[in-house]
């Protein structure tokens, strides 16, 4: 399975049209959403053709392949208007025997390779050690690929929508136990290896 993972849509028509493309383009048999679906929240401007009720219908079609968490955006009144489930904090994948957990990261985050957690405030992601060889997170709109002291593969993905410090909007691929890194002109940024 080819699993396409982003996250930080923020209500923005364009960037998810864009998203929904490459996704079609790169082959993707799965839309991983690392949340902040709908709603651009009170501390971003609004991103670039700010459209919810656009977004929500290029998404809603693609229902059967999306996996999403919960974002600290996101909310039940949106869950009322998606045809896919969202309202939980993390999804766990299990790809030929990979572990993949994905989340928000605003309740829970990777520990990075400096050993602090990606998030300040949130909590450590709710597995064994040893049991996750993959963990995707968003929130804070900086891209990452890296591997932590324990060898599990951390990636962030960025912000398809309102990047920051500098950082590419963007999207990540896994398949065959790589996760590869991407702006959204598809340009790869780096590959990690499981």
């Amino acid at each position: 399975m080819k699993y396409f993972v982003c996250s930080d849509i923020h209500g923005s028509a364009s960037r998810c049209e864009k998203v929904l493309e490459l996704f079609q383009s790169t082959g993707g048999d799965m839309l991983v959403l690392l949340g902040d679906i709908l709603y651009h929240g009170p501390r971003n401007d609004l991103p670039e053709q700010y459209a919810p009720k656009t977004v929500i219908k290029l998404l809603n079609p693609f229902a059967g392949r999306i996996i999403a968490c919960r974002g600290n955006c996101d909310s039940e009144v949106d869950q009322m208007v998606l045809d896919f489930p969202m309202m939980s904090d993390y999804s766990l994948i299990v790809d030929t025997g990979v572990k993949i957990f994905c989340t928000h990261g605003h309740i829970y985050a990777p520990i990075r390779a400096d050993t602090s957690p990606a998030v300040s405030g949130s909590r450590k992601i709710p597995l064994a050690a040893g049991s996750c060889c993959v963990e995707f997170y968003g929130h804070t709109h900086v891209q990452v690929l890296e591997k932590n002291p324990d060898g599990v593969l951390v990636c962030n993905p960025g912000s398809v929508s309102i990047p920051k410090a500098a950082s590419a909007a963007g999207f990540a691929l896994y398949e065959n136990r790589t996760v590869t890194l991407y702006d959204l002109n598809a340009d790869r940024i780096m590959t990690m290896a499981v």
